[in-house]
């Protein structure tokens, strides 16, 4: 793709974005989140204790927890000890009913994620309830799943030091930079597989889910080291909230990581919304037979409904725009007995067309307010005249 075309798509991005109000959204979905928490906690540890004793379990998830601000690791290893102690000795029916609950539990979290990327990529939810909730249960298993995993895995190369005393340290420092790669292809892949299979429509190939999905975790990794820096030195959370501080820290984080994930799906979006090529899995098909809006329209293009439709309506506006400005001065007359200046007119005409925009709407009304008030004290005047 050409440099000028990566701009269309990165500004595209920024204002879908803005329009799909992801900000918002991204609060929504740390809600969610934060309430997920304890039942995935649940099911992580019922899982991985099947094959690892307590203490491991407990290790290896503060091991992964390492990646958050400290205020929210803590609060989580606190949440991951009581959760511990009450799932301990559950066996048999027991334990597949707790796990079972803990999933259902946790579903909600991955269901806030799944509207989330509805939005991103211009979708509506047409998925029945069954399918939904299977879907949403899914992508909470392979979070289970990956989360053991990186939790093994971190927790081995950070503790290279113990199970290989004789190791040098540039192979315990290279042990350290694998725990943080590692950490980033893992969060690459769980994008990646949310932006496949979180919206309603046909899944895109992996080919173009992986822009997104790279900057997505290149991004979160940053923001994690960095806004655990912040808090850790500059923020004081605890003096202004009080007990509450870890919990707004932990919310804080988890809003900041929804954005990013969103914003890695609005530029994913936007990507397949600049070609004309067929982005979706399968043998390729025509446009508005792939399943997917960004797939079925080109941004600009004829094939584009949003985009092709607002030039066509722009292509007559301006006699629109001229006519109804003449109309809005000549009723702001009052009775039409004065006549009405071009230039009143191209003034209000300008007002009309910005009102249109979206970002000089309220320098449109202003103007069109203004044209209209000359209007009307020029009444008066007008009246004199004819007398």
């Amino acid at each position: 793709m050409p440099r000028p075309a990566w701009k269309q798509v990165l500004v595209r991005a920024w204002r879908e974005g803005s329009d799909d109000n992801i900000g918002l959204i991204a609060a929504g979905v740390a809600f969610y989140g934060f309430l997920a928490i304890v039942p995935l906690l649940g099911a992580v540890v019922m899982l991985y204790g099947l094959v690892a004793d307590r203490q491991t379990v407990i290790d290896n998830v503060q091991a992964l927890a390492q990646v958050m601000p400290a205020d929210a690791a803590r609060l989580v290893g606190e949440q991951l000890l009581n959760v511990v102690d009450t799932s301990d000795g559950k066996k048999g029916f027991g334990l597949l009913l707790a796990l079972a609950t803990a999933l259902f539990g946790a579903r909600n979290g991955a269901g806030a994620v799944m509207s989330a990327l509805n939005i991103a990529y211009e979708e509506k939810e047409t998925r029945g309830f069954i399918a939904t909730n299977l879907t949403a249960i899914g992508i909470t298993v392979g979070a289970v799943v990956v989360a053991i995993l990186a939790g093994v895995a971190i927790a081995a190369l950070g503790h290279l030091d113990t199970l290989l005393p004789w190791a040098p340290a540039a192979l315990l420092a290279l042990g350290k930079i694998l725990s943080y790669v590692l950490l980033l292809l893992g969060g690459a892949a769980g994008a990646a597989t949310l932006y496949r299979y979180g919206p309603a429509r046909d899944r895109a190939r992996w080919v173009w889910l992986t822009p997104g999905s790279l900057l997505a975790a290149l991004l979160w990794l940053a923001l994690s080291l960095g806004f655990g820096l912040y808090v850790a030195n500059f923020g004081n959370y605890n003096a202004t909230y009080g007990s509450l501080g870890a919990v707004v820290v932990m919310l804080t984080w988890l809003y900041l990581s929804s954005y990013i994930l969103l914003f890695g799906a609005e530029l994913n979006s936007e990507l397949e919304h600049q070609t004309a090529r067929d982005t979706t899995r399968g043998a390729p098909t025509a446009l508005g037979t792939r399943g997917a809006w960004v797939a079925d329209h080109v941004a600009g293009g004829t094939g584009s409904i949003k985009d092709a439709e607002a030039p066509a309506a722009d292509a007559a506006s301006p006699g629109q725009h001229f006519a109804a400005a003449r109309g809005t001065a000549r009723l702001a007359h009052g009775a039409g007995t004065a006549k009405v200046g071009v230039v009143l007119s191209s003034t209000a005409t300008l007002g009309l067309a910005l009102i249109r925009t979206r970002d000089r709407a309220l320098i449109g009304t202003a103007l069109l307010g203004a044209a209209t008030l000359v209007a009307w004290m020029g009444r008066d005047r007008a009246g004199v005249d004819e007398r």
